[in-house]
């Protein structure tokens, strides 16, 4: 075994002393070294510890509720990607419209000892409670990104999402817009009761506690969606629309084309995401950009040191977005 530990710290380039204490999972160890010799453990042809071995043949899975969003696909794209630079092979699982669920991946991702999983704008709760218990009980590496719902104790990746909704009320008021309504997800979705918070402090500030509640509506995220809840709440007098997607925001764009409104000359509309190809819609959608790549970097780097045996801290960890201005956003018309 002295000579096995021997070659594993001239390969690592670091002394016997300090594998001993990569071996033997002790905290001191900076991660760069832990790394460099869990290596050469993987190139010599020895085997990890139990701690450090890789399930699954390093698989991941990465978890998201549809591939229709925009955003979806461009988290997938860039987790995939930091995935495969450390090692790991990314397994994509999407719900289907025959009824494949989060569940059921789960169950398979489970079957065959993935190294971890990444949910993506799901709902982790959705999985039920037999299998996030076992996978509380395996010890199996979970990173939430902009989950759905309130997951306490799991480490979570997310957007900003009260800071991306002032981001936009600011614009908007800024061009002297008063009646601001908002599009949100369904009730109980997390990111948008995070932003209807923002929106209710926002009012609550400058009106009465209850002026704001004929300005929102809850839907799903489809482009229907959008139309049905802007209608309504273009019937309800407002000047422009904070909308929890880019999708319901073309939604809105959509409802008001059909009252044979302009946007933004009688409606401003402002989307959240910024989905790939809003330069190109009519008009470019003004949007609150989320920052893909240093939350999707952010979440490989969290599942790779649960994976290394450093569980880290469980907290949420909020990335600032970005509104990024385009032509459907302007001064109300008097």
């Amino acid at each position: 075994m002295a000579t096995k530990l021997s070659e594993v710290a001239a390969f690592a380039g670091v002394s016997l002393a300090t594998v001993r204490r990569v071996l033997n999972d002790q905290p001191s160890i900076a991660q760069h070294t832990r790394d460099r010799v869990l290596t050469a453990l993987d190139v010599l042809g020895y085997q990890r510890p139990t701690t450090f071995r890789r399930h699954g043949a390093g698989l991941v899975g990465l978890v998201v509720p549809d591939l229709q969003n925009p955003i979806f696909p461009a988290f997938v794209e860039t987790v995939s990607a930091g995935l495969v630079k450390q090692g790991l092979m990314p397994v994509l699982c999407t719900r289907t419209a025959d009824g494949v669920s989060e569940a059921n991946y789960i169950k398979l991702l489970l079957d065959h000892e993935v190294a971890g999983i990444i949910f993506i704008g799901s709902s982790y709760a959705d999985a039920g409670p037999e299998y996030t218990r076992e996978l509380r009980e395996r010890g199996i590496p979970v990173v939430l990104i902009n989950p759905a719902d309130q997951n306490e104790g799991i480490r979570r990746v997310s957007v900003d999402d009260a800071e991306a909704v002032e981001q936009a009320l600011d614009h908007l008021s800024a061009l002297g817009h008063e009646r601001i309504g908002l599009i949100l997800g369904p009730v109980g979705h997390v990111p948008s009761a995070r932003k209807l918070g923002a929106f209710v402090e926002h009012w609550e500030r400058i009106a009465s506690p209850q002026a704001w509640r004929d300005l929102v509506a809850h839907t799903g995220f489809s482009i229907e969606d959008g139309r049905t809840a802007a209608a309504r709440l273009i019937e309800a007098g407002v000047t422009a629309l904070i909308c929890a997607s880019d999708a319901l925001a073309l939604g809105a764009v959509r409802a008001a084309y059909r009252q044979g409104l302009t946007v933004p000359g009688d409606l401003s509309v402002v989307g959240f995401d910024d989905s790939p190809y809003l330069i190109a819609t009519d008009p470019p959608l003004t949007t609150v950009r989320q920052p893909v790549r240093a939350i999707g970097a952010a979440a490989v780097e969290a599942l790779k040191a649960q994976i290394s045996g450093h569980a880290g801290n469980d907290d949420e960890t909020l990335y600032e977005p970005e509104l990024i201005v385009r032509s459907s956003t302007g001064v109300p018309r008097q």
